[in-house]
């Protein structure tokens, strides 16, 4: 009997119907295409035992002058910092402003125009004018230290590294506030952009003088400057790049170039219709940026293109865009990945996944619950906070808290000619086997009653015995660190129906 080889190309395809997605992986999670071969991600476990208090949005791992390794978190209501030791500090400014968990619409007093609505009459949803987002933080390093700011709060912080005696964040002496977001170049000078939204201008991009975090005066004798962007957009992030920092409002990209003096940057712009979807959607992997935007996701690498994404129906069609400000981009370079975690559409917090593989150019999707993650540099492994306020190791063991690990194809086409295919064998290309099975799902035609079939054990050829004119075909992960290739069945003409 004539063998079948199922043979799917890596990645995932996810268009409006499983039928246009035949002969493709359309839904997974919690796997990945590495060396042209299926496997899983590696697991989690929880890193240190302190709960942190509000929803973590950013974290940052980095090394002090004597090597010892350190980790910030910024939530809502605190800023923490844990030493690779597992030490567990709130570092917490004094009077810092509490922010908000989750994004509230703007449906208050003052929204819209005086007198568009009757007294007491409830607004309609199109007439909001916006949405208060989710309470994110910016941080970065100026030196061994910890930098950050918290838009809601709006005033620029420092952590100084007295590991004997760790002391709150305070407040930069004559930095400037009501800003939304901080980075430091590459020439050691502090950029504060936007707005809290409070007050201030949400195109305002302002530098300190070099290697001078307290002095942003300009003047002849210093480096320390202001610029307001030309653009109809509000700054949303920013991210360090090659030759310089990548500022990214919610409609356009734009470039500050180190020039030296009298003007210290040009800015030029990057891109239009190219904007930022969330502060922290944004992410630097080998001296590129790589960001999501309203409907797209994009790369700067020396110039701005749109990443071809099969996936970007489902997940901008799945999304909670009156969450969309809690997005948070990832990296692990260790698989070339790129990971933006979003809620879904039915989700208030976060709860899945998007990874773009730039080795492959390949993408995964998945159902995982992080609000931010580190990369593995600094650690080994990266490091990423949960919504019940842990910190967890990843790629760690195959431990996945109950999770299943799968991956399931869009319909395949196993009918020859007019008639029916009878499946009677499996023989399996799989290695490190353990407990990996694999489920066949049937149908006579795209909208007939689907039957499935197994799990089947994938440690040797096996007996099948069903049906069909179209499968679809599920792997479920074990407890192993298995490899999936290309499966192939035996398969016989049927009868025509």
């Amino acid at each position: 009997m004539p063998l079948f080889k199922l043979e799917i190309p890596i990645g995932a395809v996810r268009g409006a119907t499983e039928y246009a997605d035949g002969g493709r992986w359309r839904d997974m999670s919690l796997v990945r295409f590495y060396n042209n071969v299926m496997q899983p991600v590696g697991g989690w476990r929880k890193r240190i035992s302190n709960q942190m208090s509000g929803m973590g949005r950013a974290i940052k791992t980095w090394r002090d002058v004597v090597g010892g390794k350190w980790i910030a978190v910024g939530t809502n209501t605190n800023l923490y910092a844990i030493s690779g030791g597992g030490d567990f500090y709130d570092i917490t400014p004094a009077g810092f402003l509490t922010g908000s968990a989750d994004a509230q619409g703007a449906i208050g007093y003052g929204i819209g125009a005086y007198g568009e609505y009757s007294y007491g009459t409830a607004r309609p949803e199109s007439a909001q004018s916006g949405v208060v987002t989710a309470s994110t933080w910016s941080l970065d390093n100026w030196g061994e230290d910890l930098v950050g700011v918290m838009a809601d709060d709006g005033r620029l912080f420092q952590w100084p590294l007295t590991v004997s005696a760790p002391v709150a964040a305070t407040v930069i002496p004559n930095a400037p506030t009501a800003v939304a977001g901080v980075v430091v170049s590459e020439e050691r000078i502090m950029f504060a952009y936007g707005s809290n939204g409070l007050s201030g201008n949400d195109r305002l991009i302002q530098w300190c003088d070099q290697e001078n975090n307290q002095n942003w005066t300009p003047s002849t004798t210093n480096q320390a400057g202001s610029q307001i962007l030309q653009t109809s957009g509000r700054i949303v992030g920013a991210c360090r790049v090659v030759n310089g920092t990548l500022f990214l409002t919610d409609t356009d990209v734009h470039l500050a170039s180190y020039v030296g003096a009298p003007f210290v940057y040009r800015f030029d712009r990057q891109a239009t219709n190219a904007g930022l979807i969330a502060q922290n959607a944004v992410i630097q992997v080998e001296g590129s940026a790589m960001w999501m935007g309203s409907g797209s996701f994009w790369i700067f690498d020396g110039s701005v293109r749109a990443l071809p994404c099969p996936v970007a129906e489902y997940v901008y069609g799945d999304m909670n865009v009156s969450q969309q400000s809690k997005i948070v981009a990832s990296s692990n370079t260790k698989f070339s990945e790129v990971t933006w975690f979003y809620p879904s559409e039915n989700s208030v917090e976060v709860d899945r996944y998007v990874t773009y593989s730039y080795r492959t150019g390949s993408w995964t999707t998945g159902y995982l619950a992080r609000t931010a993650s580190s990369d593995g540099g600094v650690f080994g492994a990266p490091i990423m906070v949960s919504t019940d306020g842990y910190l967890y190791d990843h790629e760690v063991g195959l431990d996945y808290d109950g999770q299943e690990v799968f991956a399931e194809t869009g319909p395949i086409e196993i009918g020859i000619g007019d008639n029916l295919a009878v499946v009677t064998n499996l023989i399996p290309d799989v290695s490190n086997l353990g407990d990996v099975q694999l489920e066949f799902k049937t149908r006579l035609y795209p909208n007939a009653t689907e039957t499935t079939h197994g799990p089947y054990s994938l440690t040797q050829p096996t007996s099948l015995r069903f049906t069909g004119r179209q499968i679809k075909m599920k792997i479920i992960g074990g407890s192993t660190d298995w490899r999936v290739g290309n499966n192939r069945v035996e398969v016989k003409a049927g009868g025509k129906r």
